[in-house]
């Protein structure tokens, strides 16, 4: 039995998922004519309160193209250190709009409003123009950590105040409305958002790009630059709109087996230090004296998956897979490891 917690976005559609997607209705997205499409299309801008929605196949691509349609090359963008759009997607907000990232030291992976309102840079023409603020929610490197939304309202501020645009990159914002108990609708004070079907719901493609119709008239242009346009997508957009209905609300017990896991290896004398777990990512630091990678081949021969984040940090995320047997065969291992 192969324990595999690298990623949420290792699961297999469920035989429901798979029925749903079997039965799809379906046309050519590319004239528009995929039913199942614009229905999960419509459904999302609704959920978000916006105007329209844009499906995609990678939330990379939903973020770069929000990006895209923020800025003007040349420009910055406001975002934290630890940010998916800095990290983790290969150099593509210059490589794509060519703008800059104006990096917020914040803490596990979320900043202030006082911090934005310090990073804007000034007017005078031999500065990068600022035009843009993303936030993530919940954080990757952070590990799953929550913002503040009472936090997030007063960086909204800052963007009216400034004429910023305001992206949310909520690729596991499922997560956050159920740890936090919010509601989609509290969200549609972001101009964009970038929401995952793939990571958490269980869905094996997509992602979704919703704002108003004003700033979202060329995300299909761009989506086709950087060649997202696809044809009977139905088959993808019935597997999210399958997880809307099914696998949002047990994202509570993915919660509480990352926490369960974070108290077992808290015990460990391998271990330094566990970061604060909210929702389905743990990540911990070892021991100098405990070598990185030897850790994670010993779970490996144990049929236990993790990745290493560097610096003597590793991270496991609990998922849709993640079953209760296997829950309970990885705390006995981990109680029992001996590195």
């Amino acid at each position: 039995m192969i324990i595999d917690l690298r990623s949420d976005t290792v699961t297999k559609p469920t035989e429901g998922m798979l029925n749903a997607m079997l039965n799809a209705e379906v046309g050519d997205d590319v004239f528009r004519e995929d039913t199942t499409v614009n229905n999960l299309e419509t459904r999302l801008a609704k959920m978000f309160g916006k105007d329209t929605a844009l499906f995609f196949p990678s939330g990379t691509m939903a973020n770069q193209t929000a990006l895209k349609l923020h800025t003007t090359p040349g420009d910055q963008v406001i975002c934290d250190k630890y940010a998916h759009i800095f990290n983790y997607e290969s150099g593509g907000a210059s490589f794509n709009s060519g703008i800059s990232c104006s990096l917020v030291d914040g803490s596990r992976g979320m900043f202030t409003a006082d911090q934005v309102e310090q990073a804007i840079n000034p007017e005078a023409y031999y500065y990068s123009k600022t035009s843009l603020v993303e936030i993530e929610n919940t954080t990757n490197k952070g590990g799953g950590a929550c913002w503040d939304f009472n936090e997030i309202l007063k960086i909204k501020e800052v963007c009216k105040a400034n004429n910023l645009g305001l992206h949310l990159d909520g690729a596991r914002l499922w997560n956050a409305l159920i740890a936090k108990n919010e509601t989609a609708s509290q969200y549609s004070i972001f101009d964009t958002i970038s929401v995952c079907f793939s990571k958490g719901l269980g869905c094996p493609v997509g992602s979704i790009l919703v704002g108003n119709s004003e700033i979202m008239k060329e995300a299909i242009r761009i989506r086709k630059i950087f060649g997202g346009n696809m044809r009977q997508t139905g088959y993808l957009a019935s597997a999210a709109l399958y997880a809307l209905d099914h696998n949002i609300e047990r994202l509570s017990d993915d919660h509480k087996k990352a926490k369960e896991i974070g108290g077992v290896l808290s015990d460990l004398s391998s271990v330094k230090v566990v970061e604060p777990i909210e929702t389905n990512i743990i990540i911990f630091e070892l021991n100098s004296d405990v070598d990185e990678s030897r850790f994670v081949q010993k779970l490996k021969e144990k049929d236990i998956l993790i990745i290493g984040m560097g610096g003597g940090k590793l991270r496991m995320v609990t998922h849709l897979d993640y079953t209760d047997k296997k829950h309970d065969k990885l705390l006995h291992l981990l109680k029992n490891i001996n590195i």
